[in-house]
């Protein structure tokens, strides 16, 4: 659980993606607390990813059953809630 949100946080991630770890440094200087799970290391969860996000691309994060989506999307998720 996370400091600053009620709701548990799932990224699936790769070791070497770079947007994965730029999007789990995001979340650790909010203090988000994450449940990580690396597609490559669990190839069961990658086919799980897809089923839940409709994309094949890592990062993929979740904020409870809410899909949040990519580097990208978690970037624009902070920066419309600061507005």
């Amino acid at each position: 659980m996370s400091k600053k949100t009620s709701k548990n946080v799932t990224i699936y991630s790769k070791d070497y993606c770079p947007y994965c770890k730029a999007a789990k440094r995001i979340l650790r200087a909010r203090g988000i607390d994450y449940k990580e799970i690396d597609v490559e290391l669990e190839p069961s969860k990658m086919i799980e990813m897809v089923a839940r996000s409709k994309r094949r691309t890592v990062p993929q994060i979740f904020f409870g059953d809410e899909h949040i989506g990519g580097h990208d999307d978690l970037v624009r998720y902070y920066s419309q809630r600061a507005a």
